[in-house]
């Protein structure tokens, strides 16, 4: 038996909740998070084996690139942080409602934006 329901499968006309985009980026977060937790252990492992390790992690972290991995690595724990600040939030009860999430997401927003660009500024 044929559904005759309409089947849509591209993903870039699909309408998302604000909430569902702070969800993902919460995720996505997380797992940069975790990838990025082997360069910075690799890059702390390395200056802590002798002083030439220390002065070439030294000139890696002044290079663009470094300085872009940092801002990345850094701009992820931020957003995941005020995202998991919300999370705690709303299991005291606090902002479980729909309009409360979708302003709840907002301030998420808001504020991860702020405090990225800061850490950008701070960073380069």
């Amino acid at each position: 038996m044929k559904s005759q329901r309409p089947v849509n499968l591209d993903l870039r006309t699909i309408k998302l909740p604000v909430t569902a985009y702070t969800s993902i980026l919460h995720r996505i977060s997380g797992v940069i998070l975790f990838l990025g937790i082997a360069i910075m252990l690799y890059a702390l492992g390395t200056s802590l084996d002798s002083q030439e390790g220390f002065d070439d992690v030294k000139a890696w972290m002044t290079s663009p690139l470094a300085k872009l991995v940092i801002w990345g690595l850094l701009s992820a724990l931020l957003y995941h942080l005020v995202a998991g600040i919300r999370h705690l939030i709303m299991d005291s009860g606090i902002g479980e409602t729909l309009e409360g999430g979708k302003l709840g997401s907002k301030i998420v927003l808001a504020v991860s934006v702020v405090l990225i660009v800061l850490a950008g500024v701070w960073i380069w």
